[in-house]
Protein backbone atom coordinates (compact mmCIF):
# COMPACT_ATOMS: atom_id res chain seq x y z
CA UNK A 1 0.00 0.00 0.00
CA UNK A 2 0.67 4.05 -0.49
CA UNK A 3 2.08 5.93 2.05
CA UNK A 4 -1.19 8.19 1.29
CA UNK A 5 -3.19 4.28 1.40
CA UNK A 6 -1.49 4.04 5.01
CA UNK A 7 -2.71 7.79 6.00
CA UNK A 8 -6.03 7.29 4.84
CA UNK A 9 -6.30 3.89 7.17
CA UNK A 10 -4.35 5.88 10.34
CA UNK A 11 -7.17 9.04 9.55
CA UNK A 12 -10.24 6.26 9.84
CA UNK A 13 -8.73 5.06 12.79
CA UNK A 14 -8.32 7.89 14.74
CA UNK A 15 -12.10 9.12 13.74
CA UNK A 16 -13.98 6.07 13.72
CA UNK A 17 -12.11 5.06 17.15
CA UNK A 18 -11.24 7.40 19.42
CA UNK A 19 -13.76 10.44 18.00
CA UNK A 20 -16.84 8.04 17.29
CA UNK A 21 -16.65 5.37 19.49
CA UNK A 22 -17.18 3.04 16.81
CA UNK A 23 -15.74 -0.26 18.25
CA UNK A 24 -16.94 -2.23 15.14
CA UNK A 25 -14.15 -0.32 13.31
CA UNK A 26 -11.40 -2.36 15.01
CA UNK A 27 -12.19 -5.61 13.56
CA UNK A 28 -12.20 -3.47 10.05
CA UNK A 29 -9.08 -1.51 10.45
CA UNK A 30 -6.58 -3.15 12.81
CA UNK A 31 -5.20 -6.87 12.21
CA UNK A 32 -5.91 -9.99 14.19
CA UNK A 33 -2.48 -10.52 15.52
CA UNK A 34 -2.87 -6.71 16.14
CA UNK A 35 0.01 -5.89 19.28
CA UNK A 36 0.17 -3.08 21.11
CA UNK A 37 3.55 -2.38 22.31
CA UNK A 38 2.95 0.19 24.97
CA UNK A 39 -0.69 -1.00 26.22
CA UNK A 40 -1.89 -0.18 29.74
CA UNK A 41 -1.65 -2.51 33.21
CA UNK A 42 -4.02 -4.42 33.19
CA UNK A 43 -5.35 -4.00 29.55
CA UNK A 44 -4.34 -7.38 26.81
CA UNK A 45 -2.06 -6.39 24.13
CA UNK A 46 -4.34 -7.22 21.46
CA UNK A 47 -7.20 -5.89 19.19
CA UNK A 48 -9.79 -7.02 22.45
CA UNK A 49 -7.52 -4.58 24.55
CA UNK A 50 -7.73 -1.86 21.79
CA UNK A 51 -11.45 -1.82 22.39
CA UNK A 52 -11.43 -2.09 25.86
CA UNK A 53 -9.17 0.84 26.03
CA UNK A 54 -11.32 2.98 23.51
CA UNK A 55 -14.23 2.02 25.32
CA UNK A 56 -12.77 3.21 29.46
CA UNK A 57 -11.20 6.50 27.65
CA UNK A 58 -14.81 7.43 25.90
CA UNK A 59 -16.60 6.60 29.25
CA UNK A 60 -14.48 8.26 31.51
CA UNK A 61 -14.18 11.68 29.04
CA UNK A 62 -17.74 11.15 26.96
CA UNK A 63 -16.64 14.23 24.59
CA UNK A 64 -13.03 13.16 24.13
CA UNK A 65 -11.94 14.33 20.88
CA UNK A 66 -8.85 13.48 19.17
CA UNK A 67 -7.28 16.10 16.58
CA UNK A 68 -4.55 15.05 14.61
CA UNK A 69 -1.74 17.64 14.24
CA UNK A 70 0.78 16.38 12.10
CA UNK A 71 1.20 12.92 10.27
CA UNK A 72 4.38 11.90 8.67
CA UNK A 73 4.27 8.12 6.83
CA UNK A 74 7.28 6.33 5.49
CA UNK A 75 6.94 2.69 4.37
CA UNK A 76 4.94 0.87 6.60
CA UNK A 77 4.56 3.35 9.41
CA UNK A 78 2.67 6.28 10.21
CA UNK A 79 3.73 8.30 12.75
CA UNK A 80 0.87 10.74 14.11
CA UNK A 81 1.15 14.17 16.22
CA UNK A 82 -2.10 14.46 18.45
CA UNK A 83 -3.71 16.18 20.95
CA UNK A 84 -6.58 14.89 22.66
CA UNK A 85 -9.64 17.15 25.20
CA UNK A 86 -11.94 16.11 27.02
CA UNK A 87 -13.93 16.21 30.48
CA UNK A 88 -13.55 13.32 32.65
CA UNK A 89 -16.94 12.46 33.84
CA UNK A 90 -16.18 8.58 34.23
CA UNK A 91 -13.69 6.76 36.45
CA UNK A 92 -10.05 6.58 34.31
CA UNK A 93 -8.03 3.82 35.31
CA UNK A 94 -8.71 3.90 39.04
CA UNK A 95 -9.34 7.74 39.17
CA UNK A 96 -12.80 9.22 40.64
CA UNK A 97 -14.73 11.29 38.22
CA UNK A 98 -12.88 15.15 38.64
CA UNK A 99 -15.47 16.96 36.03
CA UNK A 100 -11.84 18.69 35.18
CA UNK A 101 -11.08 19.03 31.53
CA UNK A 102 -7.66 17.81 30.36
CA UNK A 103 -5.45 18.62 26.97
CA UNK A 104 -2.57 16.11 26.19
CA UNK A 105 -0.68 15.57 23.52
CA UNK A 106 1.03 12.55 22.38
CA UNK A 107 2.40 10.31 19.44
CA UNK A 108 1.30 7.16 17.69
CA UNK A 109 3.13 5.24 15.20
CA UNK A 110 1.23 2.44 13.82
CA UNK A 111 2.69 -0.38 11.14
CA UNK A 112 0.59 -1.31 8.25
CA UNK A 113 0.01 -4.23 6.40
CA UNK A 114 -2.32 -5.51 4.22
CA UNK A 115 -4.28 -2.33 4.78
CA UNK A 116 -4.80 -2.99 8.42
CA UNK A 117 -2.71 -1.48 11.44
CA UNK A 118 -0.80 -4.51 13.24
CA UNK A 119 1.78 -3.20 15.45
CA UNK A 120 1.11 0.44 17.62
CA UNK A 121 3.88 2.34 19.95
CA UNK A 122 2.11 5.23 21.53
CA UNK A 123 3.27 8.05 23.98
CA UNK A 124 1.51 10.43 25.76
CA UNK A 125 1.75 12.81 28.22
CA UNK A 126 0.21 11.16 31.10
CA UNK A 127 1.91 13.34 33.76
CA UNK A 128 0.08 16.22 32.25
CA UNK A 129 -3.10 14.49 31.85
CA UNK A 130 -2.42 13.43 36.02
CA UNK A 131 -2.08 17.21 36.91
CA UNK A 132 -4.90 18.54 35.05
CA UNK A 133 -7.05 15.95 36.94
CA UNK A 134 -5.19 17.23 39.93
CA UNK A 135 -4.26 13.98 41.07
CA UNK A 136 -0.72 14.63 40.52
CA UNK A 137 0.62 18.26 41.62
CA UNK A 138 2.10 20.48 39.59
CA UNK A 139 5.67 19.89 39.48
CA UNK A 140 7.88 22.84 41.48
CA UNK A 141 4.44 23.19 43.70
CA UNK A 142 4.56 22.27 47.31
CA UNK A 143 5.11 18.15 47.96
CA UNK A 144 6.54 17.88 44.71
Amino acid sequence: MSTEENKTIERRFTEELFNKGNLDAVDELVASNYVDHCALPGIAPDREGLKQFVAMSRTALPDFHSTIEDMIAEGDKVMTRFTVRGTQQGEFMGIAPTGRQVTVTGIAIHRISGGKIVENWLSMDMLGMLQQLGVVPPLGQPGT
